[in-house]
């Protein structure tokens, strides 16, 4: 007999058996439902990523567009392989495949990767809580542990910052214990000028209101008109007088160094000494007394 008349035989079999036919039918159909089920899954786990992504640009945490597009892909394609996986699994456990040795052997392959891998496996999933909870984006300048710069990249297994001197730290994400973050809300520059005793105090305080207003002015960094507090300490040889600038996140540094410079020189403008170590010198000049 030949393998074709072996196959019209088997055909001839199974199609002509009533109760044959009603199971096959009723396999096709489950397989259908699955696949079907599979496809909703899929469109209904797009919706709410794409909801998420949306809600995301709105965040006090500026994510750039390749930023949010990668997230949103990186979900999809896990929810997608995943929901794939299960479909594929159930169709083959209505075609009559034993699944038993099959998840047997995968999960005793993943067991071993796991073993194998364990500190890959903790960076790539603190890189994707990172990424997912917007704890940092790129741009901004952060501090991990003694690191302190901006953030060049953010990866799923190690992230790239970048220090204010230009070194390149490449800290892996399983690393990542604590993080600071200097470029989320405003940030606060704080300058002391010391006076002498012998300045006059109110006209010191006029002066240096004055003065924080024109600044003020002249910066945008600066979020709203600065404060002077007024004496903060009384020292050995000067009075210190504090001020206080709400400024944009990560410039108090820049908008401190401006304060300090134009204070001086209307400090200097309208005679008001700031104090310095002086040395005075006192020369005994002795005549000799002729008896």
């Amino acid at each position: 007999m030949t393998y074709v008349t072996k196959v019209v035989q088997w055909m001839r079999d199974h199609f002509s058996n009533p109760e044959m036919l009603a199971n096959g039918f009723w396999i096709v159909v489950k397989i259908i439902i699955i696949y079907f089920a599979a496809r909703v899954c899929i469109k209904i786990a797009d919706k709410m990523i794409n909801h998420m992504m949306s809600a995301r640009e709105k965040s006090p945490l500026k994510f750039d567009v390749r930023r949010t597009n990668t997230i949103g892909r990186l979900i999809h394609n896990l929810i997608s392989y995943t929901v794939n996986l299960i479909c594929i699994l159930l169709i083959l456990g209505q075609v009559g495949v034993n699944l038993g040795p099959l998840l047997a052997g995968a999960g005793v392959l993943g067991l071993a990767i796991g073993f194998g891998a364990q500190s890959l496996v903790k960076d790539v999933i603190t890189g994707f809580f990172i990424i997912f909870e917007d704890q940092f984006g790129v741009g901004d300048v952060i501090q991990i542990d003694q690191f302190k710069g901006t953030v060049e990249e953010i990866g799923i297994r190690v992230t790239r910052v970048k220090s204010w001197t230009g070194e390149v730290h490449i800290i892996p994400n399983g690393n990542i214990k604590q993080v600071t973050n200097f470029s989320t809300y405003n940030s606060l520059a704080v300058v002391d000028v010391a006076i002498s005793y012998e300045a006059d105090l109110d006209r010191a305080i006029e002066v240096l209101k004055e003065t924080v207003k024109q600044v003020h002015e002249q910066m945008g960094n600066i979020v709203k008109e600065p404060e002077v507090l007024g004496v903060q300490m009384i020292g050995n040889s000067e009075l210190k007088l504090r001020i206080i600038a709400e400024c944009k996140p990560n410039t108090h540094a820049e908008v401190a160094r401006r304060m300090n410079a134009e204070i001086k020189k209307q400090l200097d403008a309208s005679g008001i000494e700031i104090p310095y170590p002086k040395v005075v010198t006192f020369v005994k000049s002795e005549r000799a007394v002729m008896d």
